[in-house]
């Protein structure tokens, strides 16, 4: 059995598959911090992706969100980067595993909007999207949505099914929703049941995300330690996820919902992308981590050079 994430260092995690992934994920005992950052904005410091900066404050996972399966891109890559090496590059270049978001719309939704969310086609949570990102290094895929885009859980599972087929046996596959993501009726405590935790597992989904403690109106510490009771008797991980710009709150907020998704029992701790351009407050990212798992893990995850 592969050791524990919390452990391991960029050598172990370049060509790490699947299930020595989720092994070594689930040996953590809920102490894996995830930080999403935007690919397709200039990052916060500029020349540096917003990911390496996620990175240096003690983030284990990098989830990219708006990256474009058929237009590849990171900002802030050193220039000359193929786009088909960016996830690649950034893998070598944070020593840390890498996912990207793929958005479940339900066709029956009609977003109306041409802002800076409005999906493209590379985006879409589809088996030829998830085959590219494979084929480009991803080791995981969220199914999830972005504001207004009308990802509902139904196109989730229907997504998770055709994606499972396809690369199951290559990706982890996360899916779930942070927030309504447009579909407001399924806004609040509706946003994800007992009965969609059911049928994301049964399709095939290996981590089930929700919402986090005090995130969204209805969530809170008792019925997301519901839900994730009900993911964990299926045999699967929890992924909670704060995905309405609480990222960018103060610190002592994020450690209280730090500590109420720790007490629910969350296996990996997810951390938003808008705090400021493009990622979570560095302080936040910082904070959550040492709330969940103490300045030791928190401080070796910083310090470990990308070079072992």
């Amino acid at each position: 059995m592969f050791k524990r994430y919390l452990d391991c260092c960029a050598s172990e995690l370049a060509d790490i598959q699947r299930q020595d992934l989720l092994d070594s994920l689930r040996q953590s005992e809920g102490r894996i911090v995830v930080s999403e950052t935007i690919a397709a904005i200039q990052p916060l410091l500029v020349t540096i992706t917003n990911a390496e900066l996620a990175a240096s404050q003690g983030a284990d996972l990098l989830l990219l969100n708006v990256f474009d399966a058929e237009n590849p891109g990171i900002a802030g890559l050193p220039q000359g980067t193929p786009p088909q090496e960016s996830l690649r590059e950034l893998q070598r270049l944070t020593g840390r595993v890498i996912g990207v978001n793929l958005e479940a719309v339900d066709p029956a939704f009609d977003a109306g909007h041409s802002e800076f969310w409005a999906m493209k086609r590379g985006r879409l949570a589809t088996a030829e999207n998830a085959l590219k990102l494979a084929d480009m290094g991803a080791k995981f895929i969220v199914l999830t949505g972005n504001p207004g885009n009308g990802v509902s859980n139904q196109a989730i599972c229907s997504s998770i099914k055709t994606i499972h087929a396809a690369v199951g046996n290559r990706l982890v596959i996360i899916a779930g929703k942070m927030h309504a993501a447009g579909i407001l009726p399924a806004a609040g405590e509706k946003i994800i049941s007992v009965a969609d935790i059911d049928d994301f597992i049964a399709h095939g989904a290996d981590i089930v995300l929700i919402p986090a403690p005090g995130t969204v109106p209805g969530i809170t510490q008792e019925y997301a330690e519901h839900l994730i009771s009900r993911i964990h008797q299926g045999g699967k991980m929890a992924m909670t996820a704060i995905g309405t710009s609480q990222e960018g709150c103060d610190v002592s907020t994020i450690r209280q919902i730090a500590l109420m998704c720790k007490m629910a029992g969350a296996d990996l701790h997810h951390i938003g992308d808008t705090g400021y351009s493009g990622m979570a407050l560095p302080e936040n990212i910082q904070a959550y981590s040492i709330a969940i798992r103490g300045v030791r893990h928190t401080y070796a995850r910083m310090a470990r050079s990308i070079n072992r």
